[in-house]
């Protein structure tokens, strides 16, 4: 599937929404399904935590962490496959995956969460499928930007974006032996971002602030985490499966996602505009869908 084949689809599918929907209903099904659309590397992969939790038996001859890494690989390869993702994407991906990993190693070391369960491709308790969920993360922050046509204005120099997420990826670490700054870092990020509107494409364009957007991303990979305890593909140490996760969780999502933001921007920094931009006119907005 191409992405003017996809262009078209989207755009019948939209002409057809406004024609049997009120405006407003419309632009809300069409959100709905571009941000499906968007994560959908992220739901085929938690589709394939609950299948599994579901049908999986111990006596099988694979494991079942061993058939996640196989199922996300194939998946992976069939996006490519089918250009529903990229190849710059990818490398955004493969980024992410990367720093996920060391982060997942250190952090089952410490004990902060476990994978209970063996695997043939666990290494240090942590099996090598846990990397593509952080690659989920990047694969949803680099196509929800495409899909939506996203500009983010103003935006501050794109070093201190960098330098904020150096800084929320070594607390990730340090704070286990040195004082957590988690709040100097999430208040940081709304002082540093407040002003920057993230405009994002439907008939029209519409915005809202960098900060309310990233609290709304991570309300909804907070749910995702959920299903992944629930399904027991890893639990925080004194968690118990169907415990929900605590709520506070939320503050370490919202601060991946910058972490994850800057690693989309060292791959492609199109979309950031450095002073305030605005769509020129109604007429130029009414075209995406």
């Amino acid at each position: 599937m191409t992405g003017t084949r996809t262009d078209r689809i989207e755009r019948r599918l939209g002409d057809a929404l406004r024609a049997r929907l009120p405006a407003s209903a419309a632009e809300f099904v069409m959100f709905t399904v571009k941000q499906g659309w968007a994560s959908l590397f992220g739901a085929l992969l938690l589709a394939g935590l609950i299948v599994t939790d579901a049908i999986w038996q111990e006596t099988w001859i694979i494991a079942r962490y061993d058939a996640l890494l196989i199922y996300a690989i194939s998946l992976q390869a069939i996006l490519l496959i089918l250009r529903i993702e990229t190849w710059a994407e990818m490398r955004i991906i493969l980024l992410f995956h990367l720093t996920g990993t060391a982060m997942e190693l250190f952090k089952v070391h410490m004990g902060s969460w476990s994978y209970p369960g063996d695997a043939m491709t666990k290494i240090a308790g942590v099996p090598l499928f846990s990397g593509f969920m952080y690659a989920s993360v990047g694969s949803y922050i680099a196509r929800v930007m495409r899909v939506f046509d996203m500009r983010f204005a103003p935006f501050p120099p794109v070093w201190a974006l960098w330098a904020l997420s150096g800084l929320i990826y070594a607390n990730f670490f340090a704070h286990h032996f040195l004082p957590d700054i988690r709040v100097v870092l999430i208040v940081g990020s709304v002082l540093l971002f407040w002003r920057t509107r993230v405009w994002f494409r439907m008939a029209r364009f519409y915005w809202m602030p960098m900060p309310v957007a990233g609290a709304l991303v991570a309300l909804f990979m907070w749910v995702a985490e959920n299903i992944g305890t629930a399904t027991s593909t890893w639990l925080y140490a004194g968690q118990l499966p169907g415990d929900p996760v605590n709520f506070s969780k939320m503050g370490s999502w919202y601060m991946l996602l910058y972490l994850a933001f800057g690693t989309v921007t060292l791959v492609s920094r199109d979309a950031l505009m450095r002073s305030a931009w605005a769509p020129v006119s109604q007429k130029q907005t009414v075209q995406a869908t």
